[in-house]
């Protein structure tokens, strides 16, 4: 039977719950709106970063090997397919799956 009592009590066992979601919501859309990190961008260019990894100077950056991307980095936290992700190297911003940076770990 559902009383008023009842109610309440599944109201309050829930509230923490909505308002955790509410907190999180502005966070979460501020991300997945993001304009992509720029190579200009002074911490992206600290590390080397390349929106396309086939463009990485493997002169000035010996440790790039082909076919390392930014999808296929431990650092980068997008969903895998996505064309776009955060990375924690740069701060969660978005940067591009295809792209690069000297920071790069393969994922295990």
């Amino acid at each position: 039977m559902n009383t008023p009592a009842n109610s309440r009590r599944s109201f309050l066992k829930l509230l923490p719950v909505a308002l955790g979601a509410c907190a999180l919501a502005p966070e979460l859309l501020a991300q997945a709106s993001a304009p992509l990190v720029e190579e200009t961008d002074p911490a992206a260019a600290a590390l080397g970063y390349k929106h396309d990894a086939t463009k990485v100077d493997a002169k000035k950056y010996p440790q790039y090997k082909a076919g390392q991307t930014c999808a296929t980095c431990a650092l980068y936290t997008g969903k895998a397919g996505a064309a776009t992700g955060p990375c924690m190297a740069l701060a969660n911003k978005p940067v591009n799956a295809k792209g690069w940076c000297m920071v790069y770990a393969k994922k295990p």
